[in-house]
């Protein structure tokens, strides 16, 4: 299924190919790329909800960053913060390559504590790292996102894991968990869990 859906949406660009073919290659945990479809998603909704600032968690290899940076409108910029320093010497020569280098500013800290101390108000997050401080990184989400904004939470089925109890000592998957039920029972918010890929949530911020 996944292969007829990629091949009746728009193509990989050619840089994000290279890309993904390098993280598999040269990084652990390859698959934590968004990928063509994810990556495509995530732009289509930059398209359609036209922040102007965003706000990542998670940055990785930086496939999701450039993806969603070549939705942004002129001025726009992706804030995308990477808590492993050891990523930085792969990570940061393919951002600076990218089409898109100068709508991408990477940092290396922890989201959750040095966001916040940016100053700015963003219009959309996309929430993509550590599972175990899913919730932390929400409510740090919820403080410094505009009224009305938009929050995007990826990994929130985990190959299923959050519905399978042979994984109820895995902190990953509780953490995900966690964070499902949390959000779930947020009045501040709307929602809704996309099944693609690993799941992805959509939560739109109340005015």
């Amino acid at each position: 299924m996944l292969q007829y859906i990629t091949s009746h949406i728009d193509p990989e660009d050619d840089y994000l190919h290279r890309l993904y073919r390098a993280t598999n290659l040269r990084l652990l945990a390859g698959r934590m790329a968004s990928g063509h479809l994810q990556g495509r998603l995530l732009r289509m909704l930059v398209r359609m909800i036209r922040p102007r600032t965003i706000l990542e968690v998670g940055t990785f290899s930086g496939y999701s960053a450039i993806s969603m940076a070549q939705g942004l409108d002129e001025g726009g910029m992706v804030y995308t913060f990477e808590i492993d320093d050891e990523l930085e010497d792969f990570t940061r020569p393919w951002i600076e390559g990218s089409s898109v280098a100068d709508k991408i500013r990477f940092i290396i800290g922890d989201a959750i504590v040095e966001a916040p101390r940016l100053g700015v108000v963003f219009d959309m997050v996309f929430l993509d790292g550590d599972k175990r401080t899913y919730v932390d990184a929400y409510e740090m989400a919820l403080r410094v996102v505009r009224r009305g904004g938009f929050i995007l939470a990826d990994n929130t089925l985990w190959d299923g894991h959050v519905v399978d109890d042979h994984y109820d000592r895995d902190p990953q998957t509780l953490g995900i968990r966690r964070f499902n039920d949390h959000v779930a029972h947020d009045g501040r918010v709307e929602k809704v869990i996309v099944p693609v890929r690993d799941g992805l949530t959509l939560i739109h911020v109340l005015p």
